[in-house]
């Protein structure tokens, strides 16, 4: 009966423990970094081959969801505005992502086509902001690649209007059903209102945690036919 009740009472004791919320302080919460360090010497005088070798290291290094970057957009009232979205491809025209053109983020650069992306590979200690134009791409390349998504992603996509109230789930669900019934070989039309964007670079800047807060920050500002690097400050 002893070892009954002492069991029950550890037991008690380590789901109290698990479920009891850790109060932390936010001011207190802070780690060092200095993996690496980032020299001028370092760097590629073209951002885009600069980008392509801290990309390239984040996908070796297996990172999760390297491709993510967050997209920020202004509202016409200049409100900022911030979401994750994938890199689906990138060259020296631009980066791509998708989306659905009717969407928040689609209104928002129907009115102001500039935006900005910051790509944060955590365990590199690396952050890379990318500042430009943007535009859709054609229909052709949006078609082409809606058609190389898997059909649950297809679906999705097809159903979706993004950004929009909607009742509950299931909701969206009986929308998937029934287009998936529709088209029960799975060849479903790429969706007028949902395509890719490309943002033309302006402005890069590549940032490298160091000890003691020191950081190595570099810009690229375009500079006739060069690219102009410049250190800042951290």
């Amino acid at each position: 009966m002893l070892v009954l009740v002492l069991g029950l009472a550890f037991a008690n004791l380590a789901f109290s423990n698990e479920h009891k919320p850790v109060a932390r302080n936010p001011e207190d919460i802070r780690r060092e970094y200095g993996s690496a360090s980032l020299s001028r010497s370092d760097l590629e005088a073209d951002p885009l081959a600069q980008f392509g070798i801290w990309f390239d290291a984040a996908n070796a290094a297996g990172l999760v969801d390297a491709t993510a970057m967050t997209l920020a957009t202004v509202t016409e009232a200049g409100l900022p505005q911030a979401r994750i979205v994938l890199l689906k491809g990138y060259d020296d025209r631009g980066y791509v992502w998708y989306t659905d053109y009717a969407s928040d983020k689609g209104r928002e650069l129907a009115a102001n086509p500039r935006a900005s992306l910051l790509f944060y590979w955590r365990e590199l200690e690396r952050q890379v902001r990318i500042s430009g134009s943007v535009a859709k791409i054609s229909a052709e390349e949006s078609a082409a690649y809606f058609h190389s998504r898997p059909l649950d992603s297809r679906l999705s996509a097809a159903v979706s209007e993004q950004s929009r109230v909607v009742g509950d789930r299931r909701e969206l669900e009986d929308r998937v059903a029934e287009l998936n019934a529709r088209y029960p070989n799975g060849d479903i039309p790429a969706p007028a209102n949902w395509g890719g964007y490309r943002l033309s670079a302006e402005r890069y800047e590549f940032w490298q945690g160091r000890t003691g807060r020191l950081h190595d920050r570099f810009c690229y500002l375009p500079g006739g036919d060069d690219w102009v690097i410049e250190r800042l400050q951290p």
